[in-house]
């Protein structure tokens, strides 16, 4: 087993573990949908649910599967899976919160720009194919805002470090690798305005 499969495997068995570990007579569950993931063409799904009057745990997962809707040679292909413990000073679900999060995925781009602050990505991303896996975790800081009974808003930014492991091919049909490689990151990893249904 290599060493993405080992990291991707006990990120996995963390989230599972942390989910089958939580009180199932908590008081609060939510569904939810991050609407900044959703304009990158992003599909996502997340449950959050209470583990007591102050915390909760969310799982969330987004998947894109699709090429560029107007460019086929531009693609973002992508999954990430996220794991987050969250603390409420006051109580769940309203106001400010505070977390730790995890996450992984992988990746398969070309012909797009992306630019992060503090991370400067492949300036021949444009022109090349770039294929591999992230895994990492950090810190994270949102507050929810209560919209009605059961619709919440919520804005949340993470910080933290990202291991990301990658491939270079010279095109996107080509399969001789050019290049591989890995990349350490620290900053920004986690940004979202999620939409709520709060059961």
């Amino acid at each position: 087993m290599n060493l993405k499969q080992r990291i991707l495997q006990r990120l996995g068995a963390l989230m599972l573990a942390s989910i089958l570990c939580l009180n199932l007579n908590a008081q609060h569950a939510a569904v939810k949908t991050n609407l900044l993931y959703d304009a990158t063409l992003t599909p996502n799904l997340g449950v959050e649910l209470g583990l007591g009057r102050k915390s909760t745990m969310q799982v969330l997962y987004g998947l894109n599967l699709w090429k560029h809707p107007l460019n086929n040679d531009k693609m973002w292909k992508h999954w990430q899976l996220l794991g987050e413990y969250r603390w409420w000073p006051c109580s769940k679900f309203n106001g400010h919160f505070i977390g730790v999060h995890a996450m992984g995925g992988e990746f398969d781009m070309q012909k797009v720009r992306f630019k992060l602050p503090f991370y400067d990505w492949p300036s021949d991303l444009r022109d090349k194919r770039y294929e591999g896996w992230n895994a990492g975790g950090g810190f994270t800081y949102g507050y929810q805002w209560i919209l009605g009974r059961h619709w919440n808003l919520e804005a949340s930014l993470g910080v933290g470090y990202q291991y990301i492991s990658y491939k270079r091919y010279p095109c996107a049909e080509c399969g001789t690798t050019e290049e591989s490689g890995h990349k350490h990151y620290f900053g920004p990893d986690k940004l979202a305005l999620s939409l709520m249904y709060v059961f």
